[in-house]
């Protein structure tokens, strides 16, 4: 399977390194505005990919995605000085009106997979620009948050993160709903492991698991400038489901005809994915201070969404 990057920075690259490392795409094509850097990164990773796997990874052109079966879109700006987060919403839509035209004049039945922030809201622009299906513009959405949730979660219980089934809902940022209520460790509720195998989730340890997911961003630049390998990775576990048709279930985010109440937003819950993209949304069961989370982060999302000039 072909797949193309546009956008050669740390998130496309990261994403492109993880594809050649699972060996999930047959040819990855990297195209930025800078072609010298994304020739740069298309070597790099090609250095790297006769140690495990028959990837071709190489810089081209909006031309040579021309039979590409995803898209992924990680171009934008970033926030200047002084300027709102409505002004930047409107340069990365502008971006996207140029990217998401270029892309679909060379392979108009590619699915388009979203990875620039704010992810929600890029989405819900690029499905407006493409005119494409909802459930063929994925963006990203949660799948890094329900990643650090999980892994919180099984460095507190001692246990694999794969065994835990958690999810993070709605936006991918502040307002983000971790949903503790249905969470499970293997087949059992969270809570009942949690006594069973003596770490209980008192007040003290849902905060800082709390606080781990909802800042780990922050931290992460803080510390080096910039998030990538976490998103990267969960771009190539997205793809993979698509290109096997897996039919998994993963927290992205595509415009959805009603979500609590809250009609067409672009917003992160439990999906199930395969070759077509979203196949069908599934809804989890929330207590009522989650429903209530959930209804405000989605009323964000749709405010800023409808805010974007197009």
């Amino acid at each position: 399977m072909k797949v193309g990057i546009v956008g050669a920075g740390m998130v496309g690259s990261a994403a492109a390194y993880a594809l050649a490392m699972q060996g999930i795409a047959s040819e990855v094509v990297l195209v930025d505005k800078d072609a010298d850097l994304a020739l740069a990164q298309a070597e790099d990773i090609s250095h790297a990919v006769p140690f495990v796997s028959a990837t071709t990874v190489r810089a081209g052109s909006y031309r040579d995605l021309d039979g590409t079966f995803v898209v992924v879109l990680a171009a934008g700006v970033n926030q200047k000085p002084g300027e709102t987060r409505l002004e930047l919403l409107g340069r990365n839509a502008a971006v996207f009106r140029e990217v998401v035209g270029e892309v679909l004049a060379v392979s108009p039945d590619t699915l388009l997979l979203i990875a620039t922030n704010p992810v929600d809201v890029m989405t819900h622009v690029a499905t407006r620009l493409s005119g494409l299906p909802a459930r063929r513009v994925i963006g990203s959405g949660t799948i890094l948050d329900t990643a650090r949730f999980r892994s919180l979660l099984g460095r507190h219980l001692g246990i694999a993160p794969q065994s835990v089934h958690a999810y993070v809902l709605g936006e991918h940022g502040d307002s983000e709903v971790l949903a503790w209520s249905n969470a499970r460790a293997g087949s059992l509720a969270l809570v009942s492991f949690a006594d069973q195998v003596g770490k209980p989730l008192t007040e003290e340890v849902r905060a800082a698991i709390d606080d781990g997911v909802r800042n780990a961003a922050y931290k992460i630049i803080k510390g080096k400038g910039s998030t990538y390998y976490g998103i990267g990775a969960g771009l190539a576990r997205i793809i993979r489901a698509i290109a096997l048709d897996q039919r998994d279930i993963l927290s992205v985010s595509i415009v959805t005809p009603e979500v609590v109440g809250i009609p067409e937003v672009a917003l992160s819950i439990p999906r199930v994915i395969g070759a077509a993209g979203v196949l069908s949304d599934l809804m989890p069961e929330l207590d009522v201070a989650e429903v209530s989370a959930l209804v405000r982060s989605a009323t964000i999302l749709k405010e800023s969404a409808d805010s974007v000039p197009l």
